[in-house]
């Protein structure tokens, strides 16, 4: 196998996607913003040491990038800034998604790269449309001038389109792939996961009175990290956009899943709908709530239909990743039940 850079080491999704590469046996290369996490990285990703190099680079500045990507045949740029909450100007969130983005294509090209694959995400598809849109694809595009869509989906979605802007006039030779994952969840290695995944915790902490009315694609960690790999080892995907996604859930249906599945431990766990009107005056002092609160009661599958038919792709059955994901949590001790 050749070298790949998996840029953002130390994130949920790249850590699954090393792991698989190096059993794969693939020599990867790997990003992180600062050498101190190094051996704490390694400790939990708990793979083939002589495989793996570590990087320093940072998505809003040049050192470190060439040396990163020195000697790699494939890239998979999963790095990109994720909010533990609401930011506190949305350019926090665009400027170093896009720029960075943009300097990880621009040290991939010079070195040569053959193919690079870059993690997107459905909210740079599924946001901004009118109410009476349920289904989505790959053909579309989130909203830009929808003030439904909030600073997130606007970083993804300036991002990727920044990124295949660039590959179209700068890109000749490098062939260019987009995986869409919808929320990500599934078993943590450590204390760095998806956001997401914190609505699963909030769940069993019983965080809340009640349960929002809110809902998303759900995809397992795992199965997102194995369509990276088929997007870098399939022919003809040039120029591609994958959506990674299972079935929509509202998080009621996941509070009944945990508790039809852990029996005492979901004890916390609540079972009834919290009204509308609550959620939005919530949402005044709690501000990563505040921002979803137009999404309250909409519905947005994102079809994998695309990824089954030309790559294969399958991702593992919901209940499976949303009961993995709360055990992981448990055992852990990132939540006590």
């Amino acid at each position: 196998m050749a070298r790949v850079l998996v840029t953002g080491g130390s994130g949920y999704i790249a850590g699954f996607t090393i792991r698989q590469l190096i059993a794969e046996g693939w020599d990867v290369n790997t990003t992180v913003r600062s050498l101190t996490r190094e051996s704490e990285v390694r400790d939990w990703l708990a793979v083939d040491n002589a495989r793996l190099r570590f990087f320093a680079a940072d998505l809003t500045s040049d050192p470190g990038w060439a040396e990163a990507v020195d000697g790699c045949t494939h890239v998979a740029h999963i790095a990109s800034p994720i909010p533990p909450g609401a930011p506190r100007h949305e350019d926090e969130l665009i400027v170093p998604a896009r720029d960075g983005a943009l300097r990880a294509l621009r040290f991939a090209k010079a070195a040569g790269v053959q193919r690079f694959v870059m993690t997107s995400s459905v909210a740079a598809i599924a946001y901004g449309h009118h109410s009476s849109r349920t289904e989505f694809t790959e053909a579309d595009w989130s909203n830009l001038e929808s003030p439904r869509t909030y600073a997130y989906p606007k970083s993804k979605t300036i991002a990727e389109r920044a990124a295949r802007e660039w590959m179209e006039a700068e890109g000749q030779g490098m062939a260019f792939v987009t995986v869409n994952p919808a929320a990500v969840l599934g078993p943590v290695l450590g204390r760095d996961f998806s956001p997401s995944i914190e609505a699963v915790k909030k769940l069993l902490e019983g965080a809340m009175p009640g349960v929002p009315d809110l809902g998303f694609g759900i995809v397992d960690v795992r199965d997102v990290a194995d369509l990276h790999v088929r997007c870098l080892t399939a022919d003809d995907v040039a120029d591609e956009r994958f959506i990674a996604s299972g079935p929509f859930l509202k998080l009621i249906d996941i509070a009944h899943i945990l508790r039809d599945r852990l029996g005492p431990e979901a004890r916390k766990v609540p079972t009834r709908r919290l009204p509308d009107f609550m959620v939005r005056i919530l949402g005044r002092f709690i501000p990563e709530l505040g921002q979803v609160a137009s999404e309250l009661g909409r519905v947005k599958v994102s079809t994998a239909a695309h990824a089954r038919d030309v790559l294969g792709w399958e991702p593992r059955p919901v209940e499976e990743t949303i009961v993995d994901t709360a055990r992981s949590l448990i055992d852990q001790g990132i939540v006590n039940v």
